[in-house]
């Protein structure tokens, strides 16, 4: 069976969300576990799905939208938003952990890093989740520190025994984070002087199969990694690229 890939859409709804923990993993990420009834049925089933989380102004609280064609629909002045990959989900402690970026200075790095248990924020999503199906051979990922939790979950989610490979950028060796099985992990270090677009400039494909790139992160370095995939000559259903972030703008996820 060829590889081939769709879309499963879902209705837009808005959840209210309670820190338990936030852990500190590495220097520039930190995980917060959240927990809510209102997750009860809640489904992440795209290793790759963004959520929406909403932050609350300081010192008040968020209003509640209504659904609608489009999204949700505020009665004010929407909240500042961001994009996340759901880490884990457990659905009998109905737990939902995101680990989150915190070396940048934009709100969702900011609340992240000083969360607390009690704290709330609201969450929609995910409307859609991207499947993968069919016979994969290999499996290769290129990304930074902002689509790792996509990369990690991808890897823990595959088959004992698949044949995976991941490069990622990270800014500090001390980012680097373990894995277990059987993944060939290359860990790129910003403050060694290290960039993935020289990994990419780099960057062969193996000869035997068929396998699937997921690639993500900074728009520059997606672009042209979607530029070297297409030289290498690798038809476009087997491989995802998605713009996490844009240096300059915020909150540009085009996943």
């Amino acid at each position: 069976m060829s590889i081939s890939t769709r879309r499963e859409r879902r209705t837009a709804r808005f959840r209210r969300l309670g820190v338990v923990s936030n852990t500190r993993l590495t220097p520039n990420m930190v995980r917060i576990v959240l927990h809510s009834a209102e997750l009860k049925g809640f489904e992440s089933p795209g290793f790759d799905d963004h959520i929406r989380l909403f932050f609350p102004p300081e010192g008040e609280k968020l209003d509640q939208p209504s659904p609608g064609e489009r999204g949700l629909i505020w009665p004010n002045e929407r909240p500042e938003m961001r994009d996340y990959t759901p880490r884990f989900f457990d659905a009998a402690r109905l737990e939902l952990t995101i680990d989150f970026v915190i070396h940048d200075v934009g709100v969702a790095g900011a609340w992240a890093e000083n969360a607390q248990a009690g704290d709330t924020l609201g969450m929609g999503g995910p409307r859609g989740s991207f499947v993968i199906e069919g016979q994969i051979d290999w499996h290769l990922m290129i990304g930074d520190l902002t689509s790792f939790p996509a990369i990690a979950r991808r890897i823990e989610e595959l088959p004992e025994g698949s044949d995976i490979r991941a490069i990622v950028e990270i800014p500090t060796a001390a980012d680097a984070q373990p894995f277990g099985g059987a993944a060939r992990i290359t860990w790129v270090c910003q403050d060694q002087g290290d960039t993935l677009c020289k990994h990419l400039a780099a960057l062969t494909l193996p000869a035997h199969g068929d396998g699937f790139v997921f690639v993500a992160g900074e728009a520059t370095m997606v672009a042209l990694a979607r530029e070297k995939l297409g030289k290498l000559g690798l038809p476009d259903r087997h491989f995802k690229a998605a713009n996490y972030w844009r240096k300059g703008t915020k909150n540009a996820h085009e996943h």
